[in-house]
């Protein structure tokens, strides 16, 4: 199993500590570092600058939102990041919700699964420089002939020559035309809330995706990581304790009540009546209320939790279900040196 350090997005400063835990990520045997964005910072600057320093780590994007640039635009962030580091970047996309894209990009959230097939094939053709770079789809029309256009638009490959054609591309997300999508045209899943228990529902989405015609990977060279904190404790309930207000706030108040991806997947779960339960405490403003009623389970289920032994045998179970990456967060490098100690990568 590997293990991928997510540091993902700021709060009001950016992470006092985010230096430090990258270079011990590096120097523990850590195959990844991850950086994600919001409405605040901005995803790639912070692995060109704490990534600056290391030498081995690949830097990956979880995730990069497909609203937040032009695909074009995507695509030199991206070969820029892998020629600085060397050919280690990971190019992780999302479409985000619709909270997000509509209020705080000002674009229309319809049709993600289309959207993101023309962004990827975008970017790809970018990477690829086998041609000017063209696309006829509705959402992005390279060149662009649309209202207000000058009509001088010109196809054009890029001036740099990326440094590779295949710097792998992974997809975020969720429900299972999305999943199946990923397995269709990504070189991974990056899957958040996933629990071991529901494997079998999750390979049929992914089977789904690796069968279709002209699929880019198998199941035998697909990388699936998952979102999955690690905590090596003797207090178990007080771990659990601690975890129960950020599932109460992604299940309760990261979305509408008519429309929250991660409740969605909670209720797959088998969890409905506590998400409705849940959302209406977390959106009324009771978000203590909400926090407490989240059952033990249900923070277990997506989390490793427990002793050595225990999670040791967690991980192995979580690898068997075939996921390949876990990423975590680290409070401290000590916190890091134990994981890399648990999983075996140190």
């Amino acid at each position: 199993m590997k293990l991928g350090l997510q540091l993902g997005y700021w709060g009001a400063q950016p992470p006092a500590n985010a230096q430090e835990l990258v270079d011990e990520a590096d120097a523990s045997g850590f195959d990844s570092v991850f950086s994600a964005e919001s409405w605040g910072n901005d995803a790639f600057t912070p692995l060109a600058w704490w990534g600056s320093n290391s030498e081995r780590i690949r830097l990956g994007t979880s995730v990069a939102q497909l609203s937040a640039r032009t695909p074009t635009n995507c695509a030199m962030h991206a070969l820029t990041l892998d020629h600085l580091s060397g050919g280690r970047a990971i190019l992780g996309l999302g479409v985000s919700g619709p909270q997000v894209v509509e209020g705080w990009y000002g674009q229309p959230f319809k049709k993600p699964l289309a959207r993101t097939r023309e962004y990827v094939s975008i970017v790809r053709q970018v990477l690829a420089r086998e041609a000017a770079v063209r696309n006829d789809g509705p959402h992005y029309p390279l060149p662009y002939t649309g209202p207000n256009s000058m009509g001088l638009g010109k196809p054009l490959k890029p001036i740099t020559h990326p440094l590779r054609a295949d710097l792998p591309i992974w997809l975020g997300s969720e429900g299972p035309k999305n999943v199946a999508l990923t397995a269709e045209i990504a070189d991974g899943w990056l899957a958040i809330y996933y629990t071991p228990r529901l494997a079998p529902m999750y390979n049929e989405w992914l089977d789904e995706g690796f069968a279709r015609p002209g699929a880019r990977r198998t199941r035998e060279d697909f990388e699936v990581a998952a979102t999955c904190q690690v905590v090596v404790t003797d207090d178990r309930k007080a771990e659990i304790d601690k975890l129960r207000p950020i599932t109460a706030l992604y299940v309760g108040g990261m979305g509408a009540a008519e429309m929250n991806f991660h409740a969605q997947v909670y209720t797959r779960m088998g969890y409905g009546d506590e998400v409705k339960e849940i959302q209406r405490l977390f959106l009324s403003g009771r978000k203590e209320e909400a926090a407490a009623i989240v059952p033990d389970q249900m923070v277990t289920d997506t989390m490793i939790i427990g002793n050595l032994d225990e999670v040791r045998t967690q991980v192995k179970e979580w690898e068997d279900s075939g996921v390949t990456m876990l990423l975590v967060t680290c409070r401290s490098v000590e916190h890091m040196r134990e994981l890399a100690a648990a999983v075996g990568t140190a």
